[in-house]
């Protein structure tokens, strides 16, 4: 099931790419941008990572917090961010509850083909924990520069 904007941000509590528990009742009062991500250290998502990387401080600027989720375990999560320099959580959901909730893991098309895997999204959820934007099937370059657009905040 695929959320909407006003629905309810569905809760997590899940660790991070440096072993800490990261709840989003943590960001209660800020904006947090949570994009879902199929795998670390992949062409496409790392393409995606460093352009959140590259934008975080114009994100930051306007108060959004940025987080990123995917079924890798933390350790890879770990390699990916020292890797690449990224400075923002990349939380871990090997059992893909919460990319569940938040309908960002089921059939998708790859390759022309229909497989169960995590869908490529971003979520902008409000102050109040409730969505503001839910963008499903989104491609891994461009995606960030159209986000920042749609926010209003494009330079």
């Amino acid at each position: 099931m695929q959320l909407s904007p006003g629905d309810k941000a569905p809760a997590f509590s899940l660790i991070d790419d440096s072993g800490a528990t990261v709840k989003l009742s943590d960001y209660r009062g800020s904006r947090v941008i949570l994009y879902a991500y199929p795998a670390a250290m992949t062409p496409g998502c790392t393409k995606q990572a460093c352009d959140f990387r590259d934008s975080l401080s114009v994100l930051q600027a306007a108060g959004y917090t940025v987080l990123g989720i995917s079924p890798d375990k933390p350790e890879k999560l770990a390699t990916f961010r020292d890797h690449d320099g990224l400075t923002f959580p990349l939380l871990s959901d090997p059992e893909k509850e919460v990319l569940a909730a938040y309908g960002a893991y089921g059939e998708k098309k790859l390759y022309g083909k229909v497989v169960t895997g995590v869908i490529r999204s971003t979520f902008v959820i409000s102050p109040k924990g409730t969505i503001e934007h839910a963008f499903y099937n989104v491609k891994a370059t461009g995606h960030v520069a159209k986000l920042t657009r749609d926010l209003g905040l494009d330079a």
